[in-house]
């Protein structure tokens, strides 16, 4: 089984980007020898991932701080656009702090001494709407503590601005009504101001935030003698004459050795935000990131202790039933979505639900990213049911969706169905005519290529092998997040058992297969 993507060359080099999936917003922090980053999570559950690197280039991800977004009742159902926005990592006194704006409610925080937990409840530290992309900084030198954040208009009616607040030493008040450090309708040129981070460096207070918009903006850094301001500003990260496009929002570390180094993310619609690592050096008292201040393909690797070369998982045999970390429920999960087994392999109860003909609006739906820019997917299905109806598959999730799998006819017996529905569509339609399925079992295959282009097929063990199935579909990403990668089971509505399915080896790979 092939990696889809590595980044580490083997050669002392690595390319970018270092995460080439939706690792959106990207945050990081250095404890020692280790590196740790979190990213955007939006409504999906469990929230606020955590990856581990020595090198900044080999991660791996070892679990998630926020089990359930909340208020639970408004994360219930499937909402792409809400939840965690831009979260921010740090360690102070001994513990993780994550620290995050929801758009819809207002700053958040919680805290583990253990990176891998247990995370503490989150605590509201501003209440508002629009609040977002909080960042806090603890001043080891005057013990005093700060927090800025940005504002989304699509709920205040305000942006372009960053607000910065004198917080209390343990993390859960504000101790003023807060300052508008930076207004960028001030600055010629410069909109959409957001995703700040707070430094302390070299006598200077530091916001590195980014401007322009995700697809076609820049990297900032401002810096004041104090907290409150005034800020001088300076682009210190742009695509210039390559192929990245809008290079911005991450954080800034310096490694054990000494050494600077910014990760931050490049939009690429279907794909997401994919997570990008530029060399960094000060140069007259401000940061030159990059190239002289454009991203590089690739680098030489950071000075650090030798690591296995990978990238965060993506198959899964589901051993002893359960499902690996990379996954996720578009909602928050409920009991008896999934049946405990002792053996190989993921079973799912087939939910009743009104919505079975728009995998969009349904919250048991458990995803991951798209692994890399070309790979093939493979999964068994089996659909243990004959309730007219039912139906299990593997899809790909976005503003609009394909799936392939099996679904109960009418008489009770399985068949191949591949379905699809654009994004205008508020029901899905046949991609490809259905066929029976010998036994109730089959397995499925998607070939994505460059541009997300996907290609069915499906391998029902009647002899024939993999046989393609439908037109290319074109993944497409949701508002904020990438397109996903999704497993699921349902039954119409109704009372009583609706049955389960079955998923075995589900399996990601860097080169597609020819059919």
């Amino acid at each position: 089984m092939t990696t889809p993507w590595r980044a580490d060359l083997g050669d002392g080099t690595y390319r970018n980007p270092v995460l080439n999936s939706d690792w959106s917003d990207p945050d990081v922090v250095r404890v020692g020898d280790d590196h740790y980053l979190t990213a955007s999570s939006f409504g999906r559950a469990p929230g606020l991932p955590l990856l581990h690197s020595r090198d900044l280039v080999n991660w791996t991800l070892v679990g998630h701080a926020l089990e359930r977004p909340g208020p639970d009742a408004d994360f219930a159902v499937p909402r792409h656009d809400c939840g965690v926005w831009a979260p921010s990592l740090r360690h102070h006194a001994g513990r993780f702090w994550i620290f995050w704006g929801d758009p819809d409610h207002g700053i958040q925080q919680i805290n583990a001494e253990d990176i891998r937990g247990p995370w503490s409840a989150p605590h509201l530290v501003k209440a508002g709407k629009g609040l977002i992309d909080a960042c806090p900084l603890w001043d080891e030198e005057t013990g005093e503590a700060y927090l800025v954040h940005a504002w989304a208009k699509s709920r205040s009616g305000i942006k372009n601005r960053l607000t910065g607040h004198r917080m209390s030493p343990d993390g859960r008040e504000l101790l003023d009504e807060g300052t508008t450090l930076v207004d960028a309708d001030t600055i010629p040129g410069w909109f959409t101001l957001e995703g700040p981070k707070l430094y302390r460096h070299d006598g200077w207070f530091w916001i590195f935030a980014p401007a322009g918009g995700v697809e076609t903006g820049w990297q900032g850094a401002f810096r004041s003698r104090t907290f409150e301001g005034p800020y001088e500003e300076r682009v210190v990260l742009a695509q210039g004459s390559t192929d990245v496009n809008g290079p911005h929002q991450g954080g800034w570390v310096r490694t054990a050795a000494g050494e600077d180094w910014f990760l931050h993310f490049q939009a690429r619609g279907a794909y997401g935000r994919v997570v990008h690592l530029q060399p960094m050096r000060w140069e007259g008292g401000w940061p030159v990131i990059g190239d002289e201040g454009e991203p590089v393909p690739g680098h030489r690797l950071p000075t650090a202790p030798e690591q296995t070369a990978g990238a965060p998982a993506s198959a899964d045999d589901f051993p002893g039933g359960r499902h690996g970390r990379q996954w996720q429920w578009t909602a928050n999960p409920r009991t008896g979505w999934t049946i405990g087994h002792a053996g190989d392999g993921l079973r799912l109860s087939c939910v009743r639900t009104a919505y079975a003909h728009d995998l969009r609006a349904l919250p048991n739906v458990l995803v991951q990213r798209l692994p890399a820019e070309e790979f093939t997917v493979e999964v068994g299905i089996t659909l243990d049911t004959a309730e007219p109806g039912a139906k299990a598959g593997l899809a790909v999730l976005g503003d609009a969706f394909s799936w392939i799998g099996l679904e109960a006819g009418d008489d009770g017996e399985a068949r191949l169905v591949h379905r699809y529905a654009e994004s205008v569509a508020e029901h899905e339609r046949d991609a490809e005519h259905p066929r029976p399925a010998p036994g109730a079992s089959v397995r499925v295959r998607i070939e994505v290529t460059r541009g997300a282009r996907c290609r069915f097929s499906a391998d029902t063990g009647d002899g024939t092998g993999f046989r393609p199935s439908g037109q290319v579909f074109a993944a497409t990403p949701w508002r904020w997040v990438g397109a996903l990668l999704g497993l699921f089971a349902t039954a119409p509505a109704g009372d009583g058992p609706s049955g389960t399915a079955g998923f075995t080896a589900f399996r990601t790979t860097g080169r597609p297969r020819t059919v």
